[in-house]
């Protein structure tokens, strides 16, 4: 079994919005020492989906991490192989940092298909900087015949199928699908697996495979079908009134005024 994991690396969700700066030219969050570039969470949960089907796999499964974007933060991507990834694909190029979501659906389409005989698709639900959740649904449309299941919190290999349980608002859906298949899953399948200290080592000197649009038949000057126009970040405002009194009954009459005078009571 075949299985690639599409991977995106992304700005780290926990970083408070006051330590994010716009570069304004090329409409995107900053890269700095102070917000550094993390693997996108729930593609680590579909990453993790992956290494369970290689555990459990009898007949062999080889996983295959795949990502594309201008540049790479080469530590982030090694730590798909450090927990267990047999390989590591890159598609790079400059082009790809002005793309919408469809354009790189249309990459990661190519790139499987040149990888060949691709069984399972593993996307995360949706990624933590846009939340768009565009890409997989794309991807499984660009591949003809190939189901789109969503929303896993299990995935199971059997024989040529694939079992997924979804996560719905009010209960848990079974279904299954004919491989080739993509799967999106969800945080409730649980959290990435953490690597060995030996792994993380010999991932740091392990090279991944670059590709190129070139090699995947694809005109890096094709415009994408939505631009961006501008990127801000939401202006904040904070004040801080210190309120004092002889006694705590005294202080807490006085901030009471307070929050009535400021209608939050």
């Amino acid at each position: 079994m075949r299985v690639v994991v599409c991977l995106k690396q992304t700005v780290d969700p926990l970083i408070p919005v006051t330590s994010l700066v716009v570069d304004r030219d090329r409409k995107r969050i900053a890269t700095t020492s102070k917000v550094p570039p993390v693997l996108n969470g729930y593609d680590e949960q579909a990453l993790e989906a992956a290494l369970r089907l290689k555990d459990t796999a009898t007949g062999g499964c080889e996983v295959i991490a795949l990502s594309a974007a201008a540049e790479f933060d080469l530590d982030v991507m090694r730590s798909a192989l450090a927990v267990g990834t047999d390989d590591l694909v890159l598609v790079q190029d400059p082009a790809l940092e002005t793309w919408d979501a469809h354009s790189v659906a249309r990459v990661l389409a190519a790139a499987i298909r040149h990888l060949e005989g691709v069984d399972l698709v593993l996307c995360g639900r949706q990624a933590s900087d846009w939340d768009n959740a565009q890409v997989p649904l794309m991807l499984a449309e660009m591949m003809p015949g190939v189901a789109c299941l969503t929303l896993a919190r299990k995935v199971e290999a059997l024989g040529r199928r694939v079992r997924v349980e979804r996560v719905l608002s009010d209960g848990i859906q079974i279904m299954e699908a004919d491989l080739p298949a993509v799967v999106t899953v969800t945080s409730e399948l649980g959290t990435l697996r953490y690597p060995r200290l030996k792994d993380k080592l010999q991932a740091a000197r392990r090279r991944p495979r670059y590709l190129t649009l070139q090699e995947l038949g694809i005109d890096p000057v094709t415009p994408p079908a939505v631009e961006l126009l501008d990127l801000e970040l939401v202006a904040t405002q904070r004040a801080c009134e210190l309120v004092t009194g002889s006694d705590g009954a005294e202080a807490g009459r006085r901030l009471a005024g307070v929050l009535r005078d400021a209608r939050l009571i």
